[in-house]
């Protein structure tokens, strides 16, 4: 039933010490489509995303199901579960030209020729050709939004996790990111779970959204 691209989460559950903040949480994300996660400081939103993408902190008790496409990947180390994820910050690689940040994200295995291509073919995607020897230093915020995007999808996830990475943009990009973000997604097929505290994101990812609050010990 779920082997359609579908990331799921059953009855997720996530503690900290004596003190419970998300209390069986199930949802399903069909490809295409953005679920978004809303809640208070401190609820275990991002906790939430760091789980599903293998990278749960150890302070952290946490149960529950998560499968991708139909396999559990509950128990696969975050380099196996093929689960992209975007923070607040772009986490660009200072020492490492546009180019080089965009190779970081592509599979092993592909040829220097190859790489070459698709590193353009995704600068072209961003509407920013040519770009390839520029220092991430020099990019607007827009545009190292854009990069760490499409860093991301060159490593071809099968899911998307977007922990408010339009937070920190003013108020004329975020729009425009946050657009250029969604259709990606959307045109790849990706199942995404965005975490905001921001209306605006909510309603502009168009899908469910999911209220969550600090459940009582």
């Amino acid at each position: 039933m779920t082997a359609d691209g579908t990331l799921l989460l059953k009855d997720v559950t996530i503690r900290l010490g004596d003190k419970t903040l998300i209390d069986g949480l199930s949802l399903a994300v069909p490809p295409g489509k953005i679920v978004t996660v809303m809640g208070p400081s401190g609820s275990g939103k991002s906790t939430l995303l760091s789980w599903v993408c293998g990278s749960a902190i150890p302070a952290f008790a946490i149960d529950g199901g998560l499968k991708l496409d139909g396999l559990d990947i509950s128990h696969l180390p975050l380099e196996a579960r093929r689960v992209g994820i975007l923070f607040q910050d772009d986490l660009l690689f200072p020492h490492l030209s546009v180019a080089g940040n965009l190779a970081f994200g592509i599979p092993r295995g592909v040829s220097p020729g190859e790489r070459a291509k698709r590193v353009a073919e995704a600068l072209a995607e961003a509407e920013m050709p040519g770009f390839e020897d520029r220092d991430p230093a020099t990019l607007s915020g827009g545009q190292r939004a854009r990069i760490a995007l499409m860093r991301t999808l060159l490593a071809e996830p099968k899911a998307l996790l977007l922990d408010e990475p339009f937070s920190r943009l003013d108020a004329a990009l975020r729009d425009r990111i946050r657009r250029f973000t969604f259709d990606h997604a959307m045109e790849r097929g990706l199942p995404t779970l965005l975490v905001t505290h921001d209306p605006d994101d909510a309603a502009a990812a168009g899908g469910p959204i999911i209220e969550i609050d600090i459940a009582p010990c």
